[in-house]
């Protein structure tokens, strides 16, 4: 049997709207629609709409402002965040990873701004390799033991390879500014199983196509 929810006339503003954004986190960051409130929300949208005057205000109250608001947001902030979170992952980020806590914003300013999720990525990619400020990794001051005793680079140079390599497979060329579909992974040009070190200079871009091929040349009599 469906219940109505009820509409809590006494609870004060701020508590109303803090489950505006709670919702908003849930959904994956940006302003929540009616339709998604009322799907998740733990008051009734009468409630808040009585209380504010429309779900338009009630979003302005509670900190949303739609486009408007994303039009404050510089390129350059947006895209930083998405190398945190390319950092953060040690992988290229998809749209339902732009998530709170993980993201600072979510896909919606990508989306409203660059007409989609892989029109942002061809304009970080143009970003990333036209922005010499990004600094290489200490790691890369280790020791030649340091660098055989972690197979695996960390994040920072995973990402400082790919800058390198201009975002790039080297062995094909594809990209995910190419083909939404490409998966970009950092390989070791020695190989570790050949005394190669994890260092920058010892690491390359391959897509997951060329990495598996190169894998299967390796192993080949």
């Amino acid at each position: 049997m469906f219940h109505l929810k009820k509409f809590h006339r006494n609870i004060s503003d701020e508590e109303l709207l803090e489950d505006v954004r709670r919702v908003s986190s849930e959904i994956g960051g940006g302003q929540p629609k009616l339709l998604e409130y009322r799907a998740r929300g733990k008051f009734h949208d009468n409630t808040l709409c009585s209380r504010f005057g429309s779900w338009d205000a009630v979003l302005k109250r509670a900190g949303f402002s739609g486009a408007e608001h994303n039009m404050h947001i510089s390129d350059d902030e947006l895209f930083r965040n998405i190398e945190n979170v390319w950092i953060a992952l040690g992988r290229q980020p998809t749209r339902r990873d732009m998530i709170r806590p993980r993201s600072k914003y979510s896909e919606s300013p990508y989306r409203n701004r660059f007409g989609g999720w892989q029109g942002a990525l061809v304009k970080f990619i143009d970003w990333v390799n036209n922005n010499d400020a990004i600094p290489i990794d200490s790691s890369q001051s280790k020791s030649v033991s340091a660098a055989r005793e972690n197979r695996d680079p960390n994040l920072r140079q995973r990402f400082r390879v790919m800058q390198r390599d201009r975002f790039s497979c080297v062995m094909c060329g594809n990209s995910p500014a190419k083909d939404a579909s490409c998966i970009l992974h950092i390989d070791h040009i020695v190989p570790w199983s050949l005394e190669g070190k994890t260092t920058i200079d010892n690491l390359q871009t391959l897509c997951q196509r060329c990495n598996l091929g190169k894998g299967n040349l390796m192993e080949s009599p």
